[in-house]
């Protein structure tokens, strides 16, 4: 081979890319008789360029594809592009571009980049969800799930953006807000599109059970999520004559009642005429309602004047229109226990309310008081009459019981899932396929009129949905009666968009969503990877869509994916400086670094070093993928997303890592440039040493444990470079090559070739182990003198207290140390330890 010591991979890499795609090297066949292995990242949104995240993310699915395709399996490896959503949008209304033109100028630039970094994607499978192609048959599913009876319209509570003219998430409302416009958010009531996932309730929280390759802390969000729990719904008698239902997971706690609270649209709340309670209705409606925000919002509540008598001491307990209870939960009225939740307990405490202990840790803390929170109410019941001294579970039972016998309510499971709200006022999504007609009322589409396609002619500038605005588009003759009919405007949560796209990897006829046998081929996913911040709505939705579609025959699986891994962040410390009396950030190509100082390099004025936290834009504590590779090289950056950090936790990026992940590159060209065809003879030890390596890599990359697959082939190239010339030293490099493949593929490609190896590195098979090599039947034994360690030896394992006590003394350095003197005895420990005492 060569003596090049020098790796190019600025041409090195783009040569390779090349010729894997002329062989077509990762397109998958699904008619091949090769045990089939799906892999997965979560696919990305065309944002315009990817992130370093990325870059990790697909790394390690990448190395897992090249591994399962070098062990025998038919790998399916795709990518495709997340590509609705309102970031499209936004760039028309502050760009005045397209939002079409703006997603596919984005995805060219971020394919060039991905190709850039090596991946073995099956492009041919590639899609995007704003395509009509993939879109028209997600419209089919929809109206499949609708006559399946799993989508139904309703009129639901929004948050309102008057300035933007829109519906919003609650998580795009910050501080009662819009998160774009900066408007105070308004409560409405529209009419909204939803999928009946409440109906797989059961089955989605039973099938958490079968994912045992799930992590535990998912499994657990998701759980949370679905939230089934035993309580009870009972009524209060209301001073006004009225009966008001609630339910309560902790019917244990009733003695601690202290108020009762509706929420602002509850049938009480709206029965007042005052002036008084209208305008604290109203204040109500302003603000969002995810669960975060009721717990750090102030309560708020209004005195409605009404009571309500309690079932077992016959108090009159006030009833408050409060601004933390919400009607779509349970029955819009909660019974208030302050000592035992801590909503309740701010709230009472506003409001100068009793706040009674009826959970305790012992009968003797009956009289303890709470320490300025409301506490979880684990312990034994007190200050309860009929219950002190019960279990949390007893007393639960005990209540229901007496509830029940007095006809006033029932034990009842209820469950925090709620139904998911699909219908989103904007452009930039799928059409809901939909028609409506004042005579026939709201009817599907017929099949055959899909894809229902977005129109190109639309105007950004004003606020609100375009479809609304489009002289043309919504106006259709329906298909029932043939009358002047109008479309749906609304267009599907971008969710839906990615809770099916692994079916339509997996399977691309054009005239149906997927093929279920093709289907059947592939699914579930072996591997998923992806961030934990999709733990619980994507993944959430897609088993859902996947037991809906199982529900109603179309696919056999009901669980779509065989095993998850979340990786961890990429991180980087902040540089930022006061100018002006605010917070400036620099970008980490901006700074020169000396010692513990950075320096801004524009006008060597010192900047501030910050914690080493998640790269983001608005801290500039990014790097540029496109950049690192330029200067580096795809298989050095590939190598530092693989090393150090276990791939679940954080990695932290630095400049000193990757220059080092550059020269380990380098150190593996010289050996392998090193490599002689023609050498003979062998060297045992390195022979064992390679092939418990190769066991060990095989291991370490089907558990995902890259960071020690690393450290195993950093430990092997040391043992090749002390090696000298032989055989073994030249088939130690060959398999170093082929180890190193499914991470730095295209310099493992260069010494494939210039190694005078056929084919490609990316298509030879892994390399196969000899099971004796892997048993060690050799032992290092330790030789001491006067308590101090004077030389080690290599013994056959099982050797003789005779033949080691030889091997001991024949030792120049224990000779030397001996230095004559009379050997008094010599200590034998087999396979460790000669003692030799003097």
């Amino acid at each position: 081979m060569s003596s090049d010591t020098r790796f190019d991979p600025a041409s090195a890499d783009a040569r390779w890319q090349n010729a894997w795609d002329k062989a077509q090297t990762f397109r998958a066949d699904s008619n091949s008789d090769k045990p089939k292995s799906y892999v997965l990242e979560m696919f990305p949104y065309p944002s315009g360029r990817i992130h370093i995240g990325h870059v990790r993310n697909y790394t390690m699915g990448d190395v897992l594809a090249r591994y399962k395709k070098a062990t025998g399996h038919e790998v399916l490896h795709p990518m495709g592009w997340d590509a609705f959503g309102m970031p499209a949008e936004n760039a028309a209304m502050e760009k005045g571009v397209h939002p079409g033109g703006w997603t596919r100028d984005n995805i060219e630039h971020m394919k060039a980049q991905l190709k850039r970094l090596g991946f073995a994607l099956d492009w041919s499978r590639e899609l995007a969800t704003c395509e009509p192609d993939y879109y028209g048959h997600e419209q089919a599913l929809f109206i499949d799930l609708y006559e399946a009876g799993l989508v139904y319209r309703k009129e639901s509570e929004v948050n309102w953006d008057p300035v933007d003219m829109t519906v919003l998430a609650n998580e795009q409302v910050i501080d009662g807000k819009g998160w774009r416009s900066g408007a105070e958010v308004e409560k409405r009531k529209l009419n909204q599109w939803f999928l009946k996932i409440t109906d797989f309730a059961e089955e989605l929280l039973e099938g958490l059970g079968s994912l045992d390759n799930w992590p535990d802390k998912v499994r657990l969000m998701q759980e949370n999520w679905i939230g089934k729990s035993k309580g009870l719904e009972f009524s209060f008698d209301l001073s006004s004559g009225d009966r008001l239902p609630v339910y309560t997971t902790r019917p244990d706690t009733i003695f601690g009642a202290s108020f009762v609270a509706v929420a602002a649209d509850h049938p009480v709340a709206q029965s007042l005429d005052s002036g008084e309670a209208k305008a604290f209705i109203a204040e109500c409606k302003k603000g969002g309602t995810t669960a975060a925000e009721l717990e750090t919002a102030e309560k708020l509540g209004f005195d409605t004047g009404i009571t309500a008598k309690h079932p077992f001491t016959g108090a009159d307990l006030p009833v408050f229109i409060a601004n933390f209870v919400l009607m779509d939960y349970g029955t819009g009225a909660i019974m208030a226990v302050p000592g035992h939740d801590q909503r309740d307990f701010e709230f009472a405490t506003k409001y100068g309310l009793p706040i009674p202990r009826v959970v305790a840790p012992s009968v003797d803390d009956a009289d303890k008081p709470f320490d300025g929170e409301a506490e979880a109410g684990e312990g034994v019941i007190v200050n309860s009459d009929f219950l002190d001294g019960m279990d949390v579970e007893a007393a639960k039972r005990e209540i229901i019981r007496r509830i029940e016998d007095q006809g006033r309510g029932t034990g009842k499971t209820v469950w925090r899932l709620r139904d998911w709200g699909v219908s989103r006022q904007r452009y930039w999504g799928t059409p809901i396929p939909f028609i409506h007609c004042e005579k026939c009322g709201v009817v599907p589409a017929p099949k055959d009129s899909l894809p229902i396609t977005l129109p190109e002619d639309v105007d950004f500038q004003t606020p609100g949905n375009p479809l609304l605005r489009h002289p043309t588009w919504s106006q259709v003759d329906c298909p029932k009666c043939g009358g002047k009919a109008e479309r749906e405007t609304d267009t599907l949560d971008t969710f839906v968009d990615s809770s099916w796209y692994f079916l339509r990897f997996a399977s691309q006829p054009a005239d149906k969503p997927f093929d279920a046998e093709e289907v059947a081929k592939w699914l579930p996913v072996e591997q998923y990877i992806g961030g934990v911040e999709h733990a619980i709505l994507h993944l959430l939705y897609a088993r859902f869509w996947t037991r809906a579609l199982a529900h109603m025959g179309q696919i056999e699986v009901k669980e779509p994916f065989a095993s998850l891994f979340t990786q961890g962040m990429v991180t980087h410390e902040t540089y930022s400086r006061k100018e002006g009396g605010k917070t400036v950030y620099y970008a980490p190509d901006e700074i020169s670094r000396e010692a513990e100082q950075a320096l801004l390099t524009a006008d060597g004025g010192e900047v501030e070093i910050g914690r080493v936290i998640k790269m983001s834009k608005s801290k500039k504590n990014v790097v540029d993928p496109d950049t690192i590779v330029d200067t580096y090289g795809a298989d050095a950056v590939r190598w530092f997303m693989l090393s150090d950090s276990p791939p679940e936790r954080d990695l932290p990026w630095s400049e000193a890592g990757i220059e080092g992940c550059s020269r380990f590159v380098h150190r593996l060209w010289r050996l392998f440039s090193a490599h002689d065809a023609g050498a003979t003879g062998g060297d045992k030890s390195l022979d064992r040493k390679t092939h418990q390596t190769v066991a060990a890599v095989a291991d370490d990359i089907e558990a995902l444990g890259f960071n020690k697959a690393v450290a195993r082939i950093y430990e092997l190239t040391g043992a090749i470079e002390k090696a000298v010339s032989s055989a073994s030293r030249s088939a130690a490099i060959r398999t170093l090559a082929q180890l190193v493949a499914p991470m730095m593929p295209h310099l493992a490609e260069e010494a494939w070739a210039a190694m005078g190896q056929e084919g490609l590195i990316a298509e030879a098979p892994w390399p196969q182990v000899d099971p004796a090599l892997l048993i060690e039947d050799e032992v290092t034994i330790a030789v001491q003198h006067k308590g101090k360690l004077r030389d080690t030896l290599t013994a056959p394992k099982g050797a003789s207290n005779e033949d080691l006590e030889a091997m001991a003394l024949a030792s120049e350095k224990v000779q030397r140390s001996i230095d004559g003197a009379d050997i008094r005895k010599i200590i034998v420990v087999p396979d460790r330890l000669v003692n030799i005492v003097t």
